[in-house]
């Protein structure tokens, strides 16, 4: 597919996919058919893995790591591959945001930029690769001399889920490729087809077979066997806080493997009365709706001064009616559908218990047909008390809650009046303001008078219980290898025995 029209067609009939293990498809399992969650028809079909082709995976991956075809390669060398993939995603950029619409729900221009994102986090690692450096130790004395190794930690299994499946496959693969790690990646399986085309791209680019390998299947089988496999040397997981934390436990009772943990969050938007109001009343509208709310950084609960709330939250409900909602595959659509029907259940059982615990609801709260599809109108819930379920949970959807503070004081500790710290965002103008709640906020990342900004140089990650560990930038290729001290003696060594 060369060009996405205005409104894409949607495939003739679903596309089957096999399984990608030490540079090989693989087939012969039973399938699992993915509807369109925004048109309601059959797209892709899946293999259902079994914990044996993940055994075959994993044993690919080590010996791809340990005959050094990766590993022992240049950081050029290995440059070299992940930018010829950067021209591979550049060249059928349009084709891999058409199978992520289709299986994911979102808008084909928020997919196509996801993309471009994805594009510059391979450019970034590329460079990374060239430049990663460990460290010297001259002040040892003139007999002693220390180096400081950085080396790739192993096998890496990872673990991606279904509301960015292939922004949050490259905010990793590229980053764990640069450090010399081999790869078995897990994707969701209701969202497989872009993490099987990457397969596609990096063979192409040139990667040795066994580097990167794809089984697909259920996170309660697949999933689970990777957390407790013991050949794997590190698990990157991205989920929820619970089956976070089942990571934990499953890592301790195996081979305390290394974790990198993406999890929750309940992230504060604090707006004090000296911001610029219309661009923050754009921004968190955007922030709640961006993915359809299904985004871990979504700006799920509004703190806003007391004196302009009513005005802040009258001109925000003015501008959440007029959000574009439609079709995923039509330009116009700026929120798509919501991504799985248990997902479009939980987001309204909690639309349905924040009315049942007295907050007003302002705006939204419905559903929309469109299309055979599922989708939930953007929601802003006011008069919400600290203590209600749709302040505390993580809805994962298009659900606001907003909330009014005084003081500068109030306003921090409501924002940290949570059990997450993934990412939070502050508006003034007054730059004494910015920069106290900034560092005061307890979250990984932190955005002033501005939302969901930044590029694949900056780390990503959470404080609390949204998360271990960095992803992207020099961060995220340093979070895959290991620190390894060698000393060297010159001249003959003093016997301890004389």
């Amino acid at each position: 597919m060369d060009k996405i029209t205005k409104t894409a067609a949607l495939p003739e009939s679903a596309r089957e996919f096999g399984f990608y293990v030490d540079g090989a498809w693989r087939g012969g399992r039973p399938l699992f058919e993915r509807l369109s969650p925004g048109h309601g028809v059959p797209v892709t079909l899946i293999p259902k893995c079994t914990v044996e082709d993940l055994n075959e995976a994993v044993a690919a991956a080590r010996r791809a790591f340990e005959d050094r075809s990766w590993a022992g390669l240049s950081g050029a060398d290995r440059a070299g591959v992940l930018l010829r993939a950067a021209t591979i995603l550049r060249e059928r950029r349009d084709e891999i945001a058409y199978w992520e619409v289709l299986e994911n729900g979102k808008p084909i221009s928020q997919a196509r930029g996801e993309i471009e994102h994805c594009i510059a986090c391979f450019e970034m690692a590329a460079g990374v690769a060239r430049t990663l450096h460990g460290d010297s130790y001259n002040s040892l004395g003139d007999n002693l001399f220390g180096l400081v190794l950085r080396e790739p930690v192993g096998v890496v299994g990872l673990i991606t889920p279904w509301n960015f499946p292939f922004l949050l496959l490259c905010e990793r693969v590229p980053f764990i490729l640069a450090s010399g790690c081999t790869i078995v990646a897990k994707p969701s399986e209701v969202t497989s087809a872009t993490t099987l085309i990457l397969a596609e791209v990096l063979e192409q680019a040139g990667l040795p077979a066994g580097v990167y390998n794809v089984v697909t299947g259920s996170g309660r089988v697949i999933g689970q066997a990777m957390a407790e496999h013991p050949d794997i040397d590190m698990l990157s997981f991205t989920g929820s806080t619970a089956v976070g934390r089942s990571c934990v436990h499953a890592a301790a009772d195996s081979n305390f493997k290394k974790l990198g943990l993406e999890l929750g969050g309940k992230n504060p938007f604090i707006v004090f009365a000296d911001a610029n109001i219309d661009d923050a009343v754009d921004a968190v509208a955007f922030g709640i709706s961006f993915n359809t709310g299904q985004c871990c950084v979504s700006s799920s609960r509004l703190i806003v001064e007391r004196s302009i709330a009513a005005e802040f939250e009258r001109k925000l409900a003015e501008k959440m009616t007029r959000i574009r909602i439609g079709d995923p595959l039509d330009e116009e659509t700026q929120v798509g559908a919501i991504t799985t029907d248990a997902q479009n259940d939980t987001i309204l059982g909690f639309i349905a218990k924040g009315r049942e615990e007295g907050a007003t609801l302002v705006t939204g709260g419905n559903t929309l047909e469109i299309g055979g599809g599922r989708y939930i109108a953007p929601t802003l819930f006011s008069g919400v008390g600290r203590d209600m379920e749709i302040a505390r949970e993580e809805i994962f959807g298009p659900v606001l809650s907003s909330f009014h503070f005084d003081t500068i004081e109030e306003a921090i500790e409501i924002a940290n009046d949570t059990i997450y710290g993934l990412a939070a965002s502050v508006w003034s103008q007054n730059i004494e303001t910015a920069l106290t709640v900034s560092r005061r906020v307890r979250a990984g990342r932190f955005w002033v008078n501005t939302i969901m900004a930044g590029g694949p140089e900056m780390p990503l990650g959470g404080f609390k219980q949204s998360g271990w560990g960095r992803e992207a930038g020099v961060y995220g290729v340093e979070e895959y290898t290991q620190i390894k001290s060698v000393h060297i003696e010159f001249g003959n060594r003093a016997h301890w025995i004389k």
